[in-house]
């Protein structure tokens, strides 16, 4: 079990740009030197915002922590996978954890149908007093998503992780970048925007 692995307090203040690197130096470690030094740098700063984004899409302690065991796992066993110039730690971490978190409802329902894209991309379908924009009910598949939110500008996906990944406030946002509410929220709009663009462009 991965929960036997000492951790060690990450910076929580370190910028997201900063953080994308030095994590993809961390999985680079671990997928060459199996580093499990490293590991627990990768763990303990992401065990905590997988288990937030677990509760909030399942709504259980246990199968949160599952959730964060089954993915860390993955982590550990796939991190030679990992391309940082692919894409982020985080989108590649959550992509894993997207994957595994469908599986666990297909057991728990024992049903098998198709996925709608707010369960693939929650930014997608999200809803907020601010943002007016209507959910996409498209019928895409994980890989679509990941693509698409790869093509997005880099200050727009960094406004999307940290809102819908890292769980953070807009304003939380425009205080860590140093930039204004407004600009936050433009970010965001034009990103959703820009990812409903390239669903319909892509039928």
């Amino acid at each position: 079990m991965l929960v036997g692995i000492p951790l060690e307090q990450s910076n929580s203040a370190i910028k997201p740009k900063e953080c994308a690197v030095e994590m993809s130096e961390y999985l680079v470690a671990v997928a060459e030197h199996r580093c499990k030094r490293s590991f627990a740098r990768v763990f303990n700063y992401f065990a905590p915002r997988l288990r937030s984004y677990a509760l909030k899409q399942m709504g259980n302690e246990a199968l949160a922590m599952e959730l964060v065991q089954d993915t860390m796992s993955n982590v550990w066993q796939k991190s030679h996978l990992f391309n940082a110039e692919k894409g982020s730690p985080s989108t590649w971490i959550f992509t894993i954890a997207r994957n595994i978190r469908f599986d666990m409802l297909r057991k728990l329902q024992n049903r098998k149908e198709d996925v709608c894209s707010d369960d693939l991309w929650p930014v997608l379908c999200e809803q907020t007093a601010d943002l007016n924009e209507a959910p996409l009910d498209e019928q895409v598949t994980l890989e679509q998503i990941g693509h698409l939110f790869e093509a997005l500008p880099d200050k727009q996906q960094t406004v999307i992780e940290s809102i819908y990944i890292d769980g953070k406030s807009q304003q939380e946002v425009a205080d860590e970048l140093d930039i204004p509410l407004g600009t936050v929220k433009s970010r965001t709009r034009l990103a959703l925007q820009r990812l409903k663009g390239m669903l319909q462009d892509s039928e």
